[in-house]
């Protein structure tokens, strides 16, 4: 079972949201108990007027009791009113109203703030493009199989370590998040490179040349974004940009990434759109945040799908944009996966 391939224990609820549709913040494990009734409804609800046209009038007119036992279970599931019409020919009409209701279920149970913010980023969009992903080594889109277990473990807030030291000083819990922030963590800065290049590239295929961290764009306190574009990137002004990963789950977060997907990003680009602000009279700048669970900013997000589209245009694929999303949400739970390692002592003796 899936236990025994990620080498984790999963609860009650862990079991619920990996059922989930990987949309809604599950792994796309569906449970046949869940789905039975939606895919049994949708079905009769198809197949209503040729049922009618085949039986004869005194047949037709009798209760279908099979069709009322899936609709009782159906309702007792999802605590909604049947759809009618066209609509209910659809298994996903009637499946999405059972999974809206255990969405809600798993996150009315969550008293704790960073079960919260997990459970709203698994929902974000593209936060989990990384299972959509072919492990195509050449690609950089394959992860080890302890990459997998650490990112499916803290989508499900699944206990992935013993509690120990980590090599700062602090205490890791059973959930091994806090190298996702520690200030000693390797793998923060190989995520941001890692990103960083990822852009680079992508522009430099879709014809636009770029450089990384620029030096003299301001020549007052001399900071430098990480990239800029040599030729126009939109109305005729160059492309300044910088990364910037916030961790969904560190403790000066969970007050935004508690109650709304990718507020910290959110928060992250505000800060660093402050900090470029000189930048912005001579260029287009951009602050790709990124949350360490895969929640994006809107204008990241937005610049994103941008270069995919540029992309497409050059390649002639049109998945492009679905292809360098991926890229992005491999590379940062490969580094999620490094900052996790990094958290324990012979780790860090070892590499230093």
């Amino acid at each position: 079972g899936l236990s025994t391939i990620l080498n984790v224990d999963l609860s009650g609820d862990q079991w619920l949201q990996a059922s989930l549709p990987v949309r809604d913040g599950g792994l796309g494990i569906r449970s046949a108990v869940m789905l039975a009734p939606s895919a049994f409804l949708a079905s009769a609800a198809g197949t209503t007027e040729l049922q009618s046209s085949i039986l004869s009038p005194s047949l037709a007119i009798i209760p279908d009791t099979s069709v009322v036992s899936a609709l009782q279970a159906w309702s007792i599931q999802s605590q909604s009113t049947a759809p009618v019409g066209t609509a209910a020919h659809c298994q996903k009409t009637w499946d999405s109203a059972c999974t809206q209701r255990l969405k809600e279920e798993l996150l009315g149970r969550s008293r704790d703030p960073r079960d919260r913010a997990r459970l709203l980023a698994s929902q974000a969009t593209h936060s989990a493009d990384w299972l959509f992903a072919l492990p195509i080594s050449v690609l950089g889109l394959r992860l080890s199989d302890e990459a997998v277990r650490v990112a499916t473990g803290m989508r499900l807030g699944i206990k992935i370590c013993e509690e120990h030291q980590c090599p700062c000083g602090a205490t890791v819990d059973t959930l091994g998040t806090h190298g996702l922030s520690c200030r000693k963590s390797a793998g923060r800065h190989q995520r941001h490179s890692l990103i960083n290049d990822i852009i680079w590239r992508a522009l430099t295929k879709a014809k636009i040349q770029a450089i990384k961290e620029p030096s003299g764009l301001t020549r007052i306190d001399g900071k430098r974004p990480d990239g800029v574009t040599l030729i126009p990137w939109s109305r005729g002004r160059c492309l300044a940009w910088d990364v910037t990963v916030p961790d969904t789950l560190a403790a000066s977060h969970l007050d935004r990434t508690s109650v709304t997907a990718g507020a910290a990003a959110e928060y992250a680009a505000e800060l660093k759109t402050v900090k470029y602000s000189e930048l912005i009279s001579h260029y287009d700048f951009v602050p790709i945040a990124v949350e360490t669970l895969g929640s994006w900013s809107g204008d990241a997000l937005s610049f994103i799908k941008t270069l995919g589209k540029r992309l497409t245009e050059v390649t002639g694929d049109t998945q492009e944009t679905f292809y360098l999303l991926q890229r992005l949400s491999v590379a940062i739970h490969r580094c999620n996966a490094i900052c996790f390692i990094g958290s324990f002592k012979l780790y860090d003796a070892l590499h230093s």
